[in-house]
């Protein structure tokens, strides 16, 4: 009888286990891992991140993985794996933001997840599609107030004429009438920290608060800002009727379950918030950061023909009495959690755009800039400036 020695069996074990985990990779997607363990890709992600996104979907194809800052980020960017992104019961939304909401907001993971599916009920019964008509009004009047302020004429940029319209007007009507300052230098000093925040939300999300001093500084002052004006939000009461504002709503679930000293931190992620799931022949693994680019998603010609364009007439296809969208348009989301907000901010964006027509008379002094690509979440900005004069109508 002949033996196979130990060393032999040793060595075929090794070859079995290098198979194995060579069929198990050739399963999964391509993986950009970068030359610096746990930065991985960060740096050459971090600066145009939607361009990096296309490149590597030129380069690899619809799925891959990205490492940046030791998470890998799987990117999925086809129709099929859309499906599967929103509604695989595989793939989890409250644990894939746990730590983003951790970093960004000060929100302890346990009381994130205790408290999420019981928030975004709340929030979304409150902006839903039967109550859109409490709001009407008082959108008309806090929009007609702050156009006031414009002047018969002038020339601004227009993402900051725009920012300087909506922002008094959201943060009044989701918190409470006034909350939003009246004198200039705070107004300065709010878009100043806002600003700061949402620009570095994708930065604050990932990376220690530390290595982010100017970003934390404004968090902060936006926290303290909340938990100063706590007290005159819950005791608020309309001047029209008693309805609680969204704000209220969630504070009276906050203190039901104990967690009202959580307050600030959720005003701040519903500021931010109303101011900004396998895949088709591979296995993604467990762990990894599921990621969906609208930004992308939206100038892909096999879903949008002519996606620069301005054609209204591509809506004919949605049903937005059933309230459904265009497939694949994802400026809200979709699946589950889908942005609780939406018919509120589409509600806005309508009598907005009907009050600047009505009032004034508009053109454009620089051709239309395109979008910049350094930013994956939370409100565009364009690549150039683009100024616009207004003049009152008679």
């Amino acid at each position: 009888m002949e033996f196979i020695s130990p060393t032999v069996i040793i060595i075929l074990g090794c070859v079995a286990v290098l198979l194995f985990l060579q069929w198990k990779n050739l399963r999964r997607p391509p993986c950009i891992s970068g030359w610096i363990p746990w930065i991985g890709a960060g740096f050459e992600f971090g600066k145009t991140p939607l361009e990096f996104i296309e490149k590597a979907r030129i380069k690899y194809g619809p799925v891959f993985t990205v490492i940046v800052m030791g998470t890998r980020m799987t990117f999925v960017t086809e129709e099929e794996g859309i499906n599967v992104f929103l509604k695989s019961k595989e793939v989890n939304f409250e644990l894939a933001v746990q730590n983003p909401i951790y970093r960004t907001a000060s929100i302890a993971k346990n009381i994130f997840l205790k408290l999420h599916e019981k928030l975004y009920i709340t929030v979304k019964g409150k902006m839903g599609t039967l109550n859109l008509y409490k709001f009407t009004g008082q959108l008309t009047e806090e929009l007609q107030e702050q156009l006031q302020n414009l002047g018969t004429h002038g020339t601004t940029d227009l993402n900051k004429f725009m920012r300087h319209l909506l922002y008094p007007v959201t943060v009044n009507i989701l918190f409470k009438k006034g909350l939003f300052p009246s004198d200039e230098r705070k107004i300065r000093e709010f878009h100043q920290h806002f600003q700061a925040y949402d620009e570095g939300f994708e930065y604050g999300s990932q990376l220690p608060e530390c290595l982010l001093r100017n970003w934390s500084k404004s968090k902060k002052w936006l926290l303290e800002l909340f938990k100063k004006n706590i007290p005159d939000i819950k005791t608020y009461k309309s001047a029209k009727d008693n309805s609680l504002t969204v704000m209220q709503a969630v504070l009276d679930l906050l203190e039901m379950e104990a967690n009202e000293q959580k307050s600030p931190n959720y005003g701040l992620l519903l500021l931010w918030a109303s101011l900004s799931n396998t895949v088709p022949n591979y296995t993604v693994p467990s762990g990894d950061l599921l990621m969906l680019s609208p930004f992308w998603l939206h100038r892909n010609p096999k879903y949008f023909p002519e996606p620069d364009l301005f054609k209204p007439e591509r809506w004919k296809k949605a049903n937005l009495e059933k309230h459904a969208f265009l497939d694949c348009f994802m400026a809200f989301g979709s699946g589950k959690y889908q942005c609780p907000g939406r018919w509120l901010a589409l509600l806005e964006i309508q009598i907005c755009i009907i009050l600047i027509f009505y009032y004034y008379d508009c053109s454009l002094l620089d051709p239309l800039p395109k979008q910049s690509s350094l930013h994956l979440v939370g409100v565009q900005q364009p690549e150039g400036r683009c100024r616009i004069q207004f003049k009152q109508r008679k």
